[in-house]
């Protein structure tokens, strides 16, 4: 099953995307709001609002899959590849930030920068754990039970920002930077091991499989639970592989006008065009 978040004139609204129409989930403003509900999948599964073909939906009209999270906990140097690209050993336990849920946008919205905040602009495509149900301090069998699903999301990391200091956060989550969508695939739709890839101005920068992820989902699920509660609609940003602008040589960033695209087969794609504000 796959689910999304439209925006409508008034307001948005939870959809079930079927094969030619979204129909929507009546009672739910939003995919984070309908995961609230312990019977959510049911709902979703059974709902019979009414229905948008979807050639008809404007590309501007998908809102990030879940808007406003609780909490979105982010993994870094969690792909074989791209630590080894790092010049890193790989790590006994995750590397974890944060990001703030104002850094979302749509899977197809603009990445709008202020100009001092452009010079150093890098991708991170991503695969999206989103959280089901409550998850503290659950063992990993426990934790695959929690998981909701899956969708796509960019990293989009201000570089210069990031290493201005030992923390990342402020290169990682700078407002309306983050694409995120267009669908969230519930876990018996998907499997781990499609490829993961991004493009720029149409040509391939990233590409690995999601299985290479050191730690999966579900350890990522148990392990961040025993920190903090894991609550319905939260997310993960489970790490990017090797292929990042910064890793280049010579180093290569997103201009004014580039075009990103990241794609996670089984799952779908977002395209983001950067614009700098002067």
């Amino acid at each position: 099953m796959r689910l999304a978040t439209l925006r409508t004139p008034a307001a948005t609204v939870a959809v079930r995307v079927d094969e030619t129409v979204a129909v929507e989930i009546d009672g739910f403003a939003d995919v984070g709001t309908l995961l609230g509900d312990p019977d959510w999948e049911t709902l979703a599964r059974s709902a019979d609002g009414a229905s948008r073909d979807l050639d008809g939906i404007e590309e501007s009209h998908w809102a990030a899959v879940v808007p406003s999270p609780s909490k979105i906990v982010c993994v870094g140097l969690n792909y074989r590849n791209h630590i080894l690209e790092m010049g890193r050993e790989l790590p006994q336990y995750p590397t974890l930030f944060a990001k703030y849920p104002e850094a979302l946008i749509g899977p197809y919205d603009p990445i709008v920068l202020p100009e001092y905040a452009a010079s150093a602009v890098d991708w991170e495509a991503e695969l999206a754990i989103v959280i089901g149900s409550r998850a503290r301090r659950v063992n990993e069998a426990d934790a695959a039970k929690a998981i909701a699903g899956y969708s796509v999301i960019n990293d989009v990391t201000l570089r210069d920002f990031q290493y201005r200091t030992p923390e990342w956060l402020q290169g990682k989550t700078f407002e309306g930077s983050t694409p995120f969508g267009p669908v969230l695939v519930t876990t018996d739709e998907y499997a781990l091991g499609t490829e993961l890839s991004t493009t720029v101005d149409g040509e391939k920068m990233q590409s690995t499989t999601t299985d290479d992820l050191v730690f999966g989902p579900a350890a990522l699920v148990s392990y961040i639970s025993h920190i903090v509660t894991l609550n319905p609609g939260d997310v993960i940003a489970s790490g990017t592989p090797g292929g990042v602008g910064h890793a280049r040589d010579p180093k290569r960033y997103l201009g004014d006008g580039a075009v990103l695209t990241t794609v996670i087969e089984g799952i779908g794609s977002i395209t983001s065009v950067v614009t700098v504000e002067v």
